[in-house]
């Protein structure tokens, strides 16, 4: 009586979740775990801090992936006003940390509202799209445009770039899924590179630096060039097999900085080589390949625009940071999903994955 009872809790807890997706990202965490400990020098306890993160985050995937997709939907408007508020009173009431006023206190506890804001947009855009479906016409683009652009001002006024750029391409990434045409895409592009050096007058200093230090890390090789230089001479020791686990001469020499956050990548490119890389770039994409099959078997609009864009964003996380630390797109501080240290982007990625894992398994549940 007790293993059917067993059973049966089993199947209720396991009956939305999506195998294959979970499996890549449990083993994603692991890989996670077992490089946090060497690029910590052996630090336990922040090993178990993460354990303790990624427990959190696998809580919330699970929460979300037995939300319905139609409940979701529901949410979407109270969700996105309620972030573009929080955002407001950032701006008028935030801590400010390091010049950056990004955080609001609740007193026991404070909150990153932009945090919230990155799937708040894609849900809210799929919303938008979903009711006008069959119906598209150039003026809901440019609603669309303008949902995306009022929480991206308020973020990039704290300033946060980074974050910034992330909800660009979530919201991006729905209204381009939503059916824009090539032709304004292109038009979008080339206008957004006219307008660049104009952009330049009002960008911070700090912004403006980072892209010259991309042009030229040597330029300031000991001051504002420095992570770019040494990660990139992490990326290339480490050869076709790697200098092996715990024995990156740039890891644990202390040349590489924020080596267990944004630029973990160095300290696993440093100790596993192009082997180790590759092997990686194919976990990444069995997560990926996973959120285009279930975007492309949805049975609406609205679910089929925020799976496509949820996975889009996970793929634009892992580029973007293999690329900053490769030296081949500007720092912006964006964590390698999985693998970085840290809660707060890994609950917000998990949760995006749960919304996939919903997505995919409701589907299955109500044809049958």
């Amino acid at each position: 009586m007790n293993a059917e009872r067993l059973r049966r809790f089993g199947r209720w807890v396991t009956r939305y979740i999506d195998e294959p997706l979970l499996g890549s990202v449990v083993v994603l965490m692991m890989v996670g775990l077992f490089v946090l400990y060497s690029a910590s020098n052996g630090a336990m306890m922040r090993v178990y801090a993460q354990l303790v993160n990624m427990g959190v985050a696998l809580l919330v995937m699970w929460i979300f992936a037995n939300i319905p997709p139609h409940y979701l939907m529901r949410l979407a408007l109270p969700v996105f006003v309620c972030g573009v508020i929080l955002l407001i009173m950032v701006a008028l009431f935030g801590q400010v940390s390091n010049g950056a006023r990004r955080w609001l206190s609740l007193g026991v506890t404070r909150i990153q509202p932009s945090e919230l804001m990155k799937i708040a947009v894609p849900l809210m855009l799929a919303w938008y799209f979903q009711q006008y479906e069959g119906a598209l016409r150039w003026r809901h683009y440019l609603v669309a445009a303008l949902l995306l652009f009022i929480p991206v001002a308020l973020i990039v006024r704290q300033p946060d770039l980074g974050t910034a750029l992330l909800i660009v391409a979530s919201g991006g990434f729905v209204i381009f899924l939503a059916g824009l045409s090539w032709r304004i895409i292109i038009g979008l592009g080339i206008s957004f590179l006219a307008a660049a050096p104009f952009a330049w007058r009002f960008m911070h200093d700090y912004q403006r630096q980072r892209i010259l230090t991309l042009i030229d890390p040597m330029e300031d090789p000991l001051g504002t060039g420095y992570h770019t230089i040494q990660s990139v001479i992490a990326v290339g020791s480490g050869g076709f097999v790697g200098k092996g686990w715990f024995s990156g001469t740039q890891t644990h020499l202390d040349f590489i900085p924020e080596r267990t956050t944004d630029f973990i990548f160095a300290v696993f490119s440093e100790e596993f080589g192009f082997v180790g890389n590759v092997v990686l770039l194919i976990l990444f994409l069995l997560v990926i390949s996973r959120g285009f099959v279930i975007a492309a078997q949805a049975t609406t609009p609205f679910t089929r625009l925020l799976a496509g864009a949820i996975t889009l964003t996970f793929f634009t996380y892992a580029f973007v940071n293999m690329g900053m630390v490769s030296g081949i797109l500007p720092v912006v501080g964006v964590p390698l999903p999985m693998i970085s240290y840290g809660g707060t982007s890994l609950v917000s990625l998990c949760l995006g994955l749960g919304i996939l894992m919903s997505i995919g398994t409701h589907r299955k549940f109500s044809a049958t």
